[in-house]
């Protein structure tokens, strides 16, 4: 079985679920997951897991990615983005390059955001926007975002593109709906495109036609996406023990109490990820692998 990663380059009109159907067939193999969502509309970076390697999903979805997104202010959509009905158009004012700037950047840091009704929050079991489809009456709750970095790349005559570097659950729609409320206007999204996730760069993402042509070549290792958890190097009967899942003694240190750490054999392969019980001085197994990785 294949263990391992690819960075897909997910195209534009396609949904995450419809790359994961693609990535089965060229690998022929059935356990195939994603690492962050990505709607149809958007584009870019997209890492799947193949394998074994799809239990590291959880880790290995970074909580900071970087986004270029297109702009059009004085238009709102129900969606927030130019898929859905219109539902407001505004005037723009005769807005500058700095005065967007600097109402962007107004936005860094830790702020207080409300997600869109079409997102695929779950409320009691049921994604957000299929119940926005079925004009259910309910309110998504505000949710603690950061934004590290926010730029303006581009602005003309209501139209822009800006680049954000944000926490993992930011909705870039969302952002550029409080943008336009912010300069005075409305504003939905026209088009998106994640360029960074984590260690995944879009510069090395593979399009499913590269990857149908060679698709042995854009494997990357199970661990790529988790280089950042600290390490540790265990002995065989160790590893074996926490196979088996018993706990092994650790000298090591931790940098909190029960730090999650990757383990590794003594012949560099990945064995799986533990804790580091800092009270016991002991690794608890966590996800270990059967087969090495």
């Amino acid at each position: 079985m294949i263990n391992g990663i690819v960075n897909v380059l997910k195209a534009t009109g396609m949904s995450s679920h419809d790359v994961i159907g693609c990535m089965r067939r060229i690998y022929g193999m059935k356990k195939v997951g994603h690492a962050g969502t990505l709607d149809p509309l958007a584009a870019g970076v997209l890492p799947v897991y193949l394998g074994q390697a799809t239990r590291l999903i959880e880790y290995g979805d970074s909580s900071v990615k970087t986004y270029h997104a297109e702009f059009r202010l004085g238009l709102a959509t129900d969606t927030e983005d130019c898929t859905g009905h219109v539902v407001s158009t505004v005037p723009v004012p005769d807005l500058t390059f700095d005065a967007v700037q600097q109402a962007l950047t107004s936005f860094c840091g830790t702020i207080e955001q409300l997600p869109s009704r079409y997102s695929a929050i779950n409320i009691n079991g049921v994604k957000a926007y299929k119940l926005a489809r079925q004009n259910a009456d309910f309110t998504l709750p505000g949710r603690q975002v950061t934004i590290h970095h926010a730029r303006l790349l581009r602005y003309e005559q209501g139209c822009g593109t800006i680049a954000v570097t944000c926490s993992q659950g930011t909705y870039i729609r969302s952002l550029i709906r409080d943008l336009g409320e912010a300069l005075g206007t409305c504003a939905c999204m026209t088009y998106l495109v994640r360029t960074q996730a984590g260690l995944f760069d879009i510069d090395q993402a593979a399009t499913l036609e590269e990857l149908e042509q060679q698709p042995a070549a854009y494997i990357l290792p199970a661990d790529a996406a988790i280089q950042d958890m600290p390490r540790a190097t265990c002995s065989d009967a160790q590893c074996s023990a926490l196979l088996q899942g018993r706990a092994v003694p650790y000298a090591g240190k931790g940098r909190r109490h029960h730090d999650v750490l990757r383990i590794y054999t003594r012949q560099g392969m990945l064995a799986g990820i533990a804790r580091f019980d800092e009270e016991h001085h002991v690794l608890r197994p966590h996800k270990m692998f059967a087969q090495v990785l």
